[in-house]
């Protein structure tokens, strides 16, 4: 399953590179202004399922475009097809495919390439994190002024929604920087490659981050939710550290819960 998730995301990794500044039609999801998609996700999507049907016909999918397929299968692959989607339509080259693979509620497997650089991410439950199949693992750094953060903001961020602004400027405070890519699963993979040291952010949805929490773990690193409490794929808020960091990231989180 991990290398027809890794050619899924190759395959559409490579499309989504050829389409930039392509982009025909964008819509708005929601009505929301800020939350976008074009015909180059919905056909990212359509070239993923169609690699993983070729495979495993059974197997249940849950996708940003095309939701949930309802098939009853032990299985469910979980895909982003276009993670990045503002940055891509702007030619901004952070942008990436995301695809895991959950057995019976548990991430076993995923995939994220970003096709810009080239830099496939990969791992299995229990056998470590890759990129470009050499083992990484989170950083070392043990305290939060050492540490470079990074972060998304929900599409309704005008709104706060769960202090998403007081969490930011706590941890603009508190850390050596903060960054904002616009890819929360670039950002997961950074976190796993030791670019980066600590990832919170207060609203994702399952295909933002389900490769990149095992990513994660399979690095060495810790991902709870602002709680403490173990990550799920399908709970909104998610911090994922080097470890190190993790209790004083929640510390910080608290604050303003």
């Amino acid at each position: 399953m991990i290398k027809v998730a890794m050619d899924a995301a190759l395959e559409a990794g490579k499309f989504l590179k050829y389409s930039v500044g392509k982009v025909k039609s964008i819509e708005r999801k929601m009505g929301q202004a800020t939350n976008l998609v074009t015909e180059i996700d919905k056909q990212s999507e359509a070239l993923i399922i169609k690699k993983i049907k070729q495979h495993f016909p059974a197997h249940d999918i849950l996708a940003e475009e095309s939701g949930s397929h309802n098939i009853k299968s032990e299985f469910r692959w979980v895909i982003d097809p276009l993670d990045g989607t503002t940055n891509f339509t702007h030619a901004l080259p952070i942008f990436s495919v995301s695809i895991a693979v959950e057995h019976n509620g548990e991430i076993v497997a995923g995939a994220i390439y970003d096709p810009s650089s080239d830099e496939m991410f990969s791992a299995e439950k229990g056998s470590g994190a890759f990129l470009n199949g050499k083992r990484i693992r989170v950083s070392t750094s043990q305290t939060l002024i050492e540490s470079l953060l990074v972060t998304g903001f929900p599409y309704n961020v005008k709104e706060n929604p769960n202090h998403a602004v007081e969490h930011f400027v706590n941890f603009l405070m508190e850390g050596q920087g903060v960054r904002r890519l616009g890819s929360a699963a670039l950002d997961l993979a950074y976190i796993a490659a030791g670019r980066l040291d600590g990832f919170w952010e207060v609203f994702l949805n399952p295909w933002d981050k389900a490769a990149g929490i095992l990513l994660v773990q399979e690095a060495g690193g810790s991902v709870t939710d602002f709680r403490g409490k173990p990550a799920s794929i399908y709970e909104p808020n998610t911090l994922a550290t080097n470890g190190t960091i993790h209790e004083h990231m929640l510390e910080i989180l608290r604050r303003s819960l």
